[in-house]
């Protein structure tokens, strides 16, 4: 079974920075293919992908983070991070780390769509205030 727990996340002014991670026990080294992912959710406002990352180590983000968000993943000590970087007020959201192993995703089928995961964290709250 997979669990996902995150941390990282805080109050932060306009304009810095802040680097979030997703510890995810139960991963295991057989899983060849995968997919896992940032979401955030606003106050008032759907879920949405922020950007995955894919068992080949690609990634992809929404137009809204490209260019200031960072995925990466490091498969020996089993997390993933996300690396935030000139902070918004539209930012602030709370922030979940999501994975699919096993199941359909992987390379080539790795997006931030939320019915692709199977396994959620709980979440971690950032706040952007100028």
């Amino acid at each position: 079974q997979v669990q996902l727990a995150e941390s990282g996340g805080g109050s932060v002014q306009t304009g810095g920075s802040l680097t979030l991670s997703c510890k995810v026990s139960g991963w295991r080294s057989t899983w060849r293919k995968y997919c896992l992912g940032w979401f955030r959710q606003a106050p008032g406002k759907e879920r949405e992908g922020v950007g995955v990352v894919d068992s080949n180590g690609s990634t992809a983000y929404v137009n809204s983070v490209k260019g200031r968000f960072t995925i990466t993943q490091d498969t020996e000590k089993k997390t993933l991070s996300l690396q935030m970087t000139n902070l918004e007020s539209d930012d602030t959201a709370m922030y979940y780390c999501a994975a699919d192993f096993g199941g359909e995703g992987g390379p080539g089928n790795c997006g931030p769509w939320d019915d692709l995961f199977e396994d959620w964290g709980q979440g971690t709250q950032v706040t952007v205030s100028s």
